[in-house]
């Protein structure tokens, strides 16, 4: 049963607001569906430049998490998203989830011995706080990590939009191309959020020797099926894993604010006043289906564990739940 996104307590402030309210809404409807059809013309545009990359094969790869919403015994949870790869060719960090604001990112790492030392670049998925660093980060636009990491020393931070990266060299991504690490990224893909506004998100590909291409996702807002598109684009291995987010928050979000479930509201590509659905969802896994993916490895961040449990039930697929603390070897 899907939880009731704004609890009745605030229906009476809402209503003797509504004279505020309603034209923002109306403002903000107007900017997002414009952008929504902006953010479609961009994609296809995008889809059509994209060149083939030549990916290098890789013996190993190997997914440390760090920060995700379901953990093993012992480790810290957070809605957030920070996933380390490792491979026969180096390191690489792939957002930071709420960085210095929270602990958990810390607390993590610090069990699991990872430090920047051990980091050959950063990556980050789209700019939102549960990504690149928290509330702080979002407002400042810049990534922000807890000092107990270390220091940069002028790594490698590669991103999808302009924002600063204090100690790291940083790189605006701007089309699909190789990283560190033996990775690649799709390049930005673009998706109008209605509170978030723009949004510009890249994703990781991989190609496993004898296995195929690993795709990651942060949230996965352009939605899984674009970006599967743009990673055609780029190769034409077969897809053996999918993984991260790919924002389902059905039937609710990770953590109420004030009574508020934000994740219901924000970031699905909806107007507020609609709700992502099941319907939504059985379109995603029909997708998926049709790329026949040997393994699914799903981040709770932002997907409600109903949409968890239809995944894991409808997916042709080893299907996976990312635990925080947990090594994943593909």
């Amino acid at each position: 049963m899907a939880s009731v996104r704004i609890h009745p307590l605030w229906w009476p402030l809402l209503a003797v607001a509504s004279p505020l309210v309603v034209p923002f809404c109306w403002r903000r409807n107007r900017r997002f569906k414009r952008d929504r059809i902006r953010a479609s013309v961009v994609n296809q545009e995008r889809l059509r430049q994209a060149v083939q990359l030549d990916l290098p094969t890789l013996d190993f790869l190997e997914l440390t998490v760090l920060v995700e919403w379901k953990t093993k015994a012992g480790y810290l949870g957070d809605p957030g998203v920070s996933y380390l790869f490792s491979t026969d060719r180096g390191t690489l960090l792939f957002d930071v989830g709420f960085g210095p604001e929270r602990p958990t990112l810390r607390h993590n790492a610090a069990k699991l011995g990872i430090t920047l030392n051990e980091i050959d670049a950063l990556a980050i998925s789209h700019l939102h706080p549960d990504h690149m660093g928290g509330i702080k980060a979002s407002r400042s636009k810049q990534i922000l990590l807890p000092a107990e990491l270390g220091s940069p020393e002028n790594k490698l931070c590669f991103l999808p939009e302009a924002a600063a990266a204090p100690g790291f060299d940083v790189n605006l991504v701007k089309g699909s191309t190789l990283l560190p690490a033996g990775l690649a990224t799709t390049g930005p893909l673009a998706r109008s959020l209605f509170f978030f506004g723009w949004t510009e998100e890249q994703a990781l590909v991989a190609k496993i020797k004898d296995k195929g291409l690993a795709v990651f996702t942060g949230c996965g807002h352009p939605t899984i099926e674009l970006i599967l598109e743009m990673v055609k684009r780029i190769s034409n291995d077969p897809i053996y894993a999918i993984g991260g987010g790919l924002h389902f928050p059905i039937t609710g979000g990770r953590r109420r604010y004030a009574g508020i479930e934000v994740q219901m509201l924000a970031g699905t590509g909806k107007p507020p006043w609609h709700r992502i659905t099941d319907e939504d969802l059985s379109q995603t896994i029909g997708a998926l289906n049709r790329v026949r993916p040997k393994r699914v490895l799903l981040s709770a961040h932002d997907t409600c564990d109903h949409a968890l449990d239809r995944f894991k039930a409808e997916l042709d697929a080893e299907v996976d739940v990312l635990l925080a603390g947990e090594i994943y070897r593909l």
